[in-house]
């Protein structure tokens, strides 16, 4: 079985193609640890999949995970692993599907969730504190506090996802590793964004 990154950066379509995928690359310097979640719900099926092979093509290039958020059948066409959103199907109804060694990382939101992530192999908890990529996003945030609760109740490791800096990660004892968007995506240089939100995280025993 792969090992489990430490550090997910999220795609943001929104920014331009090229921008994206170079800072995508930078952002793999950083080491193995880093890992990609290709992620654009608004994305026609071809246009995801088109997607999808383009940042295959950086991951693979540097021999790094890459998830494919939502969709079995584009994860499997790129030979990447598999995120499932909390509205979607279970990690137990995919594990079938997929070939072995493909890991699956779920989101989760709140306890019933928590409860509901069974054979998954990680989890991205959300949202810790207000996303910066989501200004309108006006759920309630979890802190450190209840991201630590849920991470208590999963049966797999978790990431800390939602408004994530190097900062707050050191502000949360034993998090293994955040998953991020702007903080990466947007920073002056994604390689040295990626190496300190890892630094500031405790690397796992063992």
């Amino acid at each position: 079985m792969p090992s489990l990154p430490r550090l997910v950066v999220i795609t943001d379509w929104r920014m331009p193609r090229t921008r994206l995928l170079a800072a995508l690359a930078r952002a793999l310097e950083a080491g193995p640890d880093v890992a990609v979640q290709h992620r654009h719900p608004e994305a026609s099926g071809r246009l995801f999949l088109e997607e999808a092979r383009l940042v295959a093509d950086v991951c693979r290039a540097r021999g790094h995970a890459l998830f494919v958020n939502g969709r079995l059948d584009v994860a499997l066409l790129v030979g990447a692993h598999l995120h499932l959103p909390a509205a979607g199907p279970s990690a137990l109804d995919v594990r079938p599907h997929l070939p072995p060694g493909r890991l699956v990382s779920v989101a989760v939101h709140d306890a019933l969730e928590a409860e509901g992530a069974t054979g998954a192999d990680l989890a991205l908890v959300s949202p810790v504190f207000a996303p910066g990529s989501k200004p309108g996003d006006t759920r309630a945030t979890l802190g450190p506090e209840g991201f630590q609760a849920l991470a208590a109740r999963l049966p797999c490791p978790a990431l800390a996802l939602g408004g994530l800096t190097p900062e707050r990660a050191r502000g949360m004892p034993g998090v293994r590793g955040v998953a991020v968007i702007s903080a990466v995506l947007e920073a002056d240089d994604p390689r040295e964004a990626a190496l300190a939100l890892l630094d500031a995280c405790e690397a796992p025993r063992g």
